[in-house]
């Protein structure tokens, strides 16, 4: 398919450049404006190679959906009302170029993601303008290559079509990694074949705490309902190809050597004292952690990789590392035996060979660890990847001991936090810690880093616990528009402007709307 390069470019030459009028998030790169717009009617075809089809249709779905425009989609090049769509090797991966006339309108990306990401921004635009999209070009494209978002599985299960929703969130705002959090203290979500006790009860607890954690001598409620739920392997493809049609890879979480109840209540001999364990009903973290010393510990963790890799492609596995406490280690005769033999020092070396161990079998079947930042205490092999939680200077000491980082620090990226100062009126069922959409755009991911260290910065991502979130509402509610600031973060951080993405935000809401996703407006409001 050939497209009118001669019309871009008088495009490009004759606009008067600004940003007044476009409301897109995030920021794009450079927006020229023009005069007059492309009106969007049922008259209109999306022209686009059969590599870019899914894509385009995914847009016209959505335009029916928000403006009652059903457009038709065809690789018939002659269509005179066009959105034309192409893949241009001479602009990035990820880079597009959007182009609106009179007469039309072109989508041009580096790869077919840069094409959807265009699509995301003409969709901003056609429904902030109710289908007649303005005259512009805009050239874009991200800061930073990864741009996640996680979400907890474990406190709270989440059914497969709630996880596809949450992924259409993140495409919409140009993410590119979903980090699914599948096993903890409070439940094992994820089928292992190899292992079926997992899910016949690692994946179950008895009962779950309700409410707010109590302070000092206040008694702990109970529901007293047993409480469950896990993704067979069959969903998991389902929604690992679910993502991947909208340019969102799934790095799965597997927690060791810490927060491992699900399984030690499973099968007790992978614990230090074997058992009895349960999986908890409480939140917070256990002292019963995977024992470091028996061989059979690393060879169900092997296994359990095994399937793990057979279902997720991404390069990249999390296996946690947080959080782990040392008492039981210091307690256990095979702990002990297994610092002697290895001349580990103390408890924390112990978990750095754990880590290793697993690094090793990990990239001896081609991929890669990520962990929470604990993983550098005990000392941490330079090849893994740091995922920053507690505070950025663990991020500068982990890029200065030459290890990649990701930035999720909690204090701009854990939405789980209140949105609002008085939390008891807005928020009552939420951790009580306080982040406003403000803050969470404030981050800088290079902060205190010298230019030359940025490049291992990877990336940024939000967080959602949900000890306090029993469904996708409540998620929806506390991560919007929250998740909208740490996406102009990640793709535009070399550009942005609080106040104008206030106002860019009033118009990007009407697809919260038109999607029926929940949010909170409390920014326009002014009661942050």
């Amino acid at each position: 398919m050939k497209l009118n390069i001669t019309m871009l470019l008088a495009a490009l030459l004759s606009f008067a450049t600004g940003y007044a009028g476009i409301g897109i998030i995030p920021r794009p790169l450079a927006v020229t404006e023009g005069k007059g717009s492309f009106p969007i009617t049922s008259r209109t075809v999306v022209v686009t190679p059969e590599p870019l089809r899914t894509s385009a249709e995914f847009f016209a779905e959505d335009l029916a959906r928000a403006l009652g425009v059903r457009t038709t989609v065809a690789t018939d090049g002659n269509a005179r009302r066009a959105i034309r769509l192409a893949v241009d090797p001479s602009l990035g991966t990820e880079e597009y170029l959007l182009a609106v006339t009179r007469k039309g309108i072109t989508i041009r990306g580096g790869a077919p993601q840069g094409v959807f990401y265009g699509l995301q921004s003409l969709l901003q635009l056609a429904v902030a303008n109710a289908g007649d999209v303005p005259a512009v070009v805009v050239r874009d494209k991200p800061c930073m290559a990864y741009r996640g978002a996680m979400l907890d599985a474990c406190r709270h299960f989440f059914p497969v079509e709630d996880v596809k929703r949450y992924i259409d969130l993140l495409a919409l705002h140009k993410l590119n990694r979903f980090h699914w959090h599948l096993t903890d203290d409070q439940g094992w979500r994820i089928e292992i074949k190899r292992y079926p006790r997992l899910t016949e009860i690692g994946s179950e607890r008895k009962e779950t705490l309700v409410g707010l954690m109590p302070k000092k001598g206040g008694e702990m409620r109970f529901d007293g309902r047993p409480y469950g739920g896990y993704y067979t392997q069959e969903e998991i493809r389902e929604i690992v190809a679910y993502a991947a049609a909208r340019y969102v890879e799934v790095i799965p979480e597997i927690e060791m050597p810490g927060h491992g109840m699900g399984a030690l209540a499973s099968y007790p001999w992978l614990g230090c004292t074997g058992g009895p364990y349960e999986v908890w009903t409480r939140w917070g973290i256990s002292e019963d952690v995977y024992c470091a010393g028996k061989d059979t510990t690393y060879e169900f963790i092997e296994h359990v990789l095994e399937e793990v890799i057979g279902l997720f492609p991404s390069r990249l596995i999390h296996i946690g590392g947080d959080e782990c406490p040392k008492q039981r280690w210091k307690e256990c005769p095979a702990c002990r035996k297994r610092m002697a033999e290895e001349n580990i020092r103390d408890e924390k070396a112990l978990q750095s060979y754990f880590v290793r161990r697993i690094e090793k079998w990990l990239q001896a079947h081609g991929r890669e660890i990520i962990g929470w930042d604990e993983i550098l205490e005990g000392g941490v092999s330079p090849t893994a990847t740091i995922m920053v939680w507690r505070d950025q200077q663990h991020g500068v000491e982990a890029v200065r001991k030459g290890n990649r980082v990701i930035m999720t620090p909690k204090w701009n990226c854990y939405l789980d936090y209140s949105q609002t100062s008085d939390p008891k009126r807005w928020e009552p069922l939420c951790n009580l810690r306080y982040l406003p959409l403000q803050q969470v755009y404030r981050l800088d991911p290079y902060d205190r880093l010298l230019p030359k260290e940025r490049a291992n910065v990877l990336g940024v991502q939000a967080n959602v616990w949900t000890e306090y979130m029993p469904d996708m509402q409540c998620v929806e509610r506390m991560v919007l528009p929250r998740l909208a600031a740490l996406a102009e973060t990640a793709w535009a951080c070399d550009r942005k402007d609080y106040n104008d993405f206030v106002r860019r935000l009033r118009d990007f809401v009407r697809i919260y709307d038109l999607r029926s996703y929940r949010y909170s407006d409390f920014v326009f409001r002014g009661i942050e």
